[in-house]
């Protein structure tokens, strides 16, 4: 920590900075077919011509999950939990590689992850989903990216997961006063308060790298209407298989305002059926957090 801080203030900023908060991957290590999902590859562009990629899954209802996921791994670590989603919701899921994650190009920044969040969007209706039927959905660094994108797209609704309040905050968790250094920002402590559409923010009461504290106190600046959901007993991982309530929170706000989201009957045993896990995670992202600790 002591290396990257002297590194930050001898002009290596940049490169230090990046390395310190995202932790991708290249390669992918299966596919939706894989959890017995058909699926579509989706290739698009963000405005300054980075090629992205990502894939959209179809569910049972008209409504779409536009998933930004967190700093660590790719899209293919999540492949558990887009099949949850499916199972226990019923809803399409669109999920994309952020720039140097994946199969998408380029390197991976601030100003790059908002492009690519709102590039994600337009290739959502650009498929065909309505705007009206698109859920916006963001877990831990994607909570900032998708509270940027609600900003300037306001969706039906946005649910926010294990969410932090800035970058600055989470480095001064490691070292305090260390935040003032960080160029990168994702400051959704001072942005939220902008936000004009309903929110749903849920958080695990055992986070051991985003404090709970930050989720209630960036749901605390939100307007209304909103919603928070402790997780009981879960970490910062393992939040949609811990129990405390998870899936019922999302059906009950996503039919509260017009979204649907019904389990499957067949539900528990495709879970079993496809290896899913009741209590950890498949293929976990070996991610770090913001100054070097764990994430997804």
């Amino acid at each position: 920590m002591l290396a990257a801080l002297v590194a930050l203030t001898a002009g290596c900023r940049e490169s230090v900075e990046r390395g310190l908060i995202y932790h991708p991957v290249r390669e992918l290590i299966g596919e939706p077919a894989q959890v017995g999902l058909s699926f579509r590859d989706v290739v698009f562009t963000a405005d300054d011509g980075v090629r992205l990629h990502g894939w959209l899954v179809p569910g049972r209802l008209p409504t779409t999950v536009l998933w930004c996921h967190g700093n660590a791994g790719n899209i293919s670590h999540r492949l558990d939990n887009i099949r949850l989603i499916v199972d226990e919701l019923g809803l399409g899921v669109f999920i994309f590689d952020y720039r140097g994650y994946g199969r998408s190009e380029g390197i991976p920044s601030e100003a790059g992850l908002m492009l690519d969040a709102r590039a994600a969007r337009a290739a959502l209706l650009a498929a065909g989903v309505s705007p009206d039927r698109i859920v916006l959905f963001g877990r831990s660094l994607g909570a900032a990216v998708a509270l940027d994108l609600a900003l300037t797209h306001p969706p039906p609704v946005l649910i926010l997961e294990s969410p932090f309040l800035s970058i600055p905050a989470m480095a001064n968790l490691t070292l305090p006063g260390a935040g003032f250094l960080m160029q990168t920002r994702w400051d959704s402590e001072a942005r939220i308060q902008d936000l004009r559409a309903p929110l749903l923010v849920l958080h695990g009461d055992a986070d051991e790298v985003v404090p709970f504290e930050q989720g209630r106190a960036l749901y605390a600046r939100a307007p209304g209407p909103k919603t928070f959901h402790p997780i009981a007993g879960a970490g910062h991982n393992d939040t949609y298989l811990a129990g405390g309530g998870y899936w019922a929170a999302w059906r009950e706000f996503l039919t509260r305002h017009g979204l649907g989201g019904a389990p499957a009957a067949s539900s528990r045993s495709s879970r079993r059926r496809w290896g899913l896990p009741r209590d950890s995670r498949v293929a976990s992202p070996p991610g770090r957090y913001a100054v070097s600790v764990r994430t997804a």
